[in-house]
């Protein structure tokens, strides 16, 4: 995977398939201290120790239609060859969480890639799920929410064009703001 943003859209999709009525997306980015963290966290129906410990093994899937599951693995490494650590909790019936941390600035760290896009397409083709997008920067961050949205919004399809251009406009404005005017 090229960007981080598609380990995220993967991870999540596994949460979704756990069955999880919230995925919570958090990035937070600390520009002096030169640390990223990621996490996707989920209410789904959570694993249980032996699944956990395979869960970063490639050839291990509880997928029937092909025999790898790369996300999870690929997202672990991807954070230790930037430098930083990996870590999975999750209870049988509570949920997952999954996070990775990364040196920002490590030559090794994939781009964080399209989160406006990542975000509009989970909620395009998942809409009993809601998702929490949090991003922060320097201290500074914002939220992107279906169950705002969706009360706002009043019985209108989160994945109207329409709607779905709204909220890609709306992350990526505060994106841009958040980071000072260049999304990097």
């Amino acid at each position: 995977m090229q960007e981080l943003s598609l380990n995220i859209l993967d991870i999540a999709q596994n949460s979704i398939k756990a069955g999880a009525s919230l995925v919570q997306i958090e990035i937070e980015e600390d520009r002096a201290k030169d640390f990223m963290r990621i996490a996707v966290i989920d209410d789904g129906c959570g694993m249980d120790e032996e699944t956990q410990r395979r869960v970063t093994d490639p050839f291990y899937t509880t997928r029937t239609t092909r025999k790898v599951g790369l996300g999870v693995p690929f997202f672990k490494m991807q954070s230790e060859m930037a430098g930083g650590q990996f870590s999975i909790r999750s209870r049988v019936g509570q949920g997952t969480f999954i996070q990775g941390t990364f040196v920002r600035s490590h030559i090794d760290r994939m781009p964080l890639g399209d989160m406006a896009g990542t975000y509009c397409s989970l909620v395009m083709v998942n809409e009993s799920t809601d998702f929490l997008y949090t991003h922060t920067v320097d201290g500074r961050s914002f939220a992107a929410d279906t169950r705002e949205f969706k009360q706002v919004l009043e019985g209108v399809s989160l994945a109207t064009p329409q709607v779905l251009e709204f909220i890609r406009e709306y992350i990526q404005e505060h994106l841009t703001e958040l980071y000072g005017g260049v999304i990097e």
